[in-house]
C-alpha cells in the first residue's frame, strides 16, 4: 500500500445523538481515521462532545464545515428525515458517505439518491453494524461449508421504555430492519416470493410487537419478531438470538447480551452489545464497520454485500411490503 493510502483517513460526523456520538468517539481510537470535523443541530449538542474530544472542529451546519475542513469521507448520523438531502449534497460534492439506517423513511425517498451513486455503491456505504459482528462473520463463513439454509429464526427484542425513548417508531424499522439485512445477506440477495406480517398493540394502541414471515423459491422461509416488550427487570438493551438451520445442520448466535454479567442489586450486562472505544483504543462491530469505511474511501475495498446502496433499497422495499401486510 503507497504512503497516501497509509495515511489515517479524514472522516466528519453530521449528527451528534447517541449514535452519532458514538461514531464520531470510536473514529478518535482508530488508527485509521482521523476526526476532522463535527456536525450537529445545536449549540449545546458541540458543547458537550467538546469534553470528550477537545480540539475536534465544531459545527452547526454542513455547508460550512465541508468548506472548512478537508474530509475524505462523512458518517451520516442524524436524523432520519435528514438522510437523503444531506447524502446527496455530500454525495455531490464528491466525498464518500457512510449512511446510517434506515436510509430513508420510504423506498421512493431512498430511490432519489440514485442519480449521485457511483457504480458498485463505491461512494456509499450504509451502516449496517451487524454484519460486522464477529459472531455474524463467523456465522458467514461456517454456512458454505454447512450446506444450503432452510429455515431462519430471528428474535430482537427491546425495553418497553423504547416507546417513550423513540416516539411513532416501528419495531419493523427500528429494530427488525438489522434482522432483514442477515437474512437478505445470509441469502445473498435473493427476493422472496411471499411475505406476510402481524402487528401487535398495547392498550393505548402503540405498536410494541411486530412479526414477519418470508419464504423464497428454494424453499427457505424465515421467521423474525420484534419487540418492545422486555421488562424492566430485564437487560437494559433486551435480548437478540439467531438460530439457522439446514439439513443435517443448526447453528444458533446470542449475541446480546454479551456474556459477562454484573451483580448488584439487580444484574446488568455492562457490554450488551459488541461496541468498545475507550483510551485504550476501539473494538467490536461499529469499529470494524468504520474500518471498512476508510478502506472503501480509499479505495482500496468495495462496500461489503450487504451494505451497498442497490442492498438498502432491496431491503427498504422489503420493509414497505411487510408494513403493507401487516396493515
Amino acid at each position: 500500500m503507497s504512503t497516501a493510502k497509509q495515511r489515517p483517513v479524514r472522516l466528519g460526523v453530521v449528527g451528534l445523538g447517541a449514535f452519532g456520538t458514538l461514531h464520531a468517539l470510536t473514529l478518535r481510537r482508530l488508527a485509521e481515521a482521523e476526526l476532522v470535523a463535527v456536525v450537529a443541530r445545536r449549540q449545546a449538542s458541540l458543547d458537550a462532545f467538546a469534553a470528550h474530544s477537545p480540539g475536534t472542529h465544531g459545527f452547526l451546519d454542513v455547508d460550512e464545515a465541508m468548506a472548512a475542513v478537508d474530509a475524505e469521507g462523512w458518517i451520516v448520523a442524524s436524523s432520519t428525515a435528514s438522510h437523503v438531502p444531506l447524502t446527496q449534497k455530500l454525495l455531490a460534492a464528491g466525498s464518500s458517505v457512510l449512511l446510517e439506517k434506515p436510509m430513508a423513511a420510504t423506498a421512493s425517498e431512498a430511490r432519489a439518491l440514485g442519480p449521485w451513486v457511483a457504480p458498485a455503491s463505491a461512494n456509499l456505504m450504509l451502516g449496517h453494524i451487524l454484519l460486522f459482528n464477529s459472531e455474524f462473520r463467523q456465522l458467514l463463513d461456517e454456512v458454505p461449508q454447512l450446506g444450503r439454509l432452510r429455515y431462519i429464526d430471528a428474535v430482537r427484542h427491546r425495553p418497553e421504555t423504547t416507546l417513550a425513548r423513540f416516539p411513532g417508531e416501528s419495531p419493523f424499522h427500528l429494530t427488525m430492519t438489522h434482522d432483514l439485512y442477515c437474512v437478505q445477506v445470509l441469502l445473498n440477495g435473493a427476493e422472496p416470493v411471499a411475505m406476510a406480517a402481524q402487528l401487535g398493540r398495547r392498550g393505548d394502541g402503540r405498536v410494541d410487537l411486530a412479526r414477519a414471515s418470508l419464504a423464497w423459491a428454494d424453499g427457505t422461509v424465515a421467521s423474525l419478531t420484534a419487540s418492545f416488550l422486555t421488562p424492566a427487570g430485564m437487560g437494559d438493551d433486551g435480548f437478540d438470538r439467531l438460530e439457522v438451520f439446514g439439513d443435517g445442520w443448526a447453528a444458533r448466535l446470542q449475541p446480546n447480551p454479551r456474556p459477562i454479567e454484573v451483580f448488584q442489586t439487580k444484574a446488568r450486562w455492562p457490554m450488551a452489545l459488541e461496541i468498545r472505544a475507550d483510551r485504550h483504543g476501539a473494538s467490536g462491530m461499529l469499529a470494524e464497520e468504520l474500518r471498512c469505511f476508510c478502506r472503501v474511501v480509499r479505495g482500496v475495498e468495495p462496500v461489503p454485500k450487504g451494505a451497498t446502496y442497490a442492498d438498502a433499497l432491496q431491503l427498504a422495499e422489503w420493509l414497505e411490503r411487510l408494513e403493507q401486510a401487516a396493515a
